[in-house]
């Protein structure tokens, strides 16, 4: 655990938790470390939604899959982020999304009913964690909402400049990198891929943008 500590001393769940607390937290909470090789499915769609998942190293995406396998991305987690701690709260009999490793990665996962349910060691700073926890609800919320917002565009173009502009402004800059590569893009912006290549080539004629695999800059 002391290997991870100054990553999960990062992690929004942890906010206002001293290192010595912390530690002990986490044997309180049966915290238990994965490793999981790149593409490999950390949680698939249909277990039971019970853990909350700790990005140590690597990231993770979250995506759902439909009949035909077409894939949309719905949220990426990096180091010291969370994930799956929406659907674990809620209790739902079945996760309905797939969790997947997006490059070799190491995971914490904690059961979600340590978390919410206070122990008999009537930890002081049990009480943080679930402030903590309400709070980082409260941001992927937000989160979800700005992606409905640039999915519900009509075009490819409207869409892709759309999500270009947050993360302009998430950034503070022009210049910017984003955590996606063509193909998850458009599994992102829920697009065709070919259509999304063909957007970006006539924003970069137009002079409207510059573009480098994953680095844009806005012109």
């Amino acid at each position: 655990m002391k290997k991870y500590l100054k990553i999960l001393q990062q992690c929004p769940l942890f906010s206002q938790i001293d290192t010595e607390n912390l530690l002990r937290m986490l044997t309180c909470l049966g915290a238990r470390i994965e490793m999981f090789d790149k593409k490999y499915t950390i949680i698939a769609e249909g277990n039971p939604a019970k853990y909350i998942g700790i990005v140590l190293t690597g990231s993770v995406q979250v995506m759902r899959i439909d009949y035909y396998g077409n894939r949309s991305i719905l949220a990426e987690a990096e180091a010291g982020e969370l994930f799956g701690e929406d659907f674990a709260c809620a209790e739902v009999s079945a996760i309905p999304v797939t969790i997947i490793a997006n490059e070799p990665s190491t995971v914490m996962l904690i059961d979600c009913s340590h978390v919410l349910h206070t122990c008999t060691n009537n930890c002081g700073f049990h009480q943080q964690l679930i402030f903590n926890l309400m709070k980082d609800l409260a941001s992927k919320t937000i989160a979800f909402h700005q992606k409905a917002e640039i999915t519900a565009k009509r075009t490819t173009r409207e869409k892709l400049m759309s999500y270009l502009l947050f993360q302009a402004k998430k950034t503070g800059s022009h210049s910017f990198d984003i955590p996606f590569d063509r193909q998850e893009l458009a599994d992102y912006l829920e697009v065709d891929r070919s259509g999304l290549s063909a957007e970006i080539s006539k924003l970069r004629r137009e002079g409207i943008l510059k573009s480098e695999k994953n680095h844009f800059v806005l012109l």
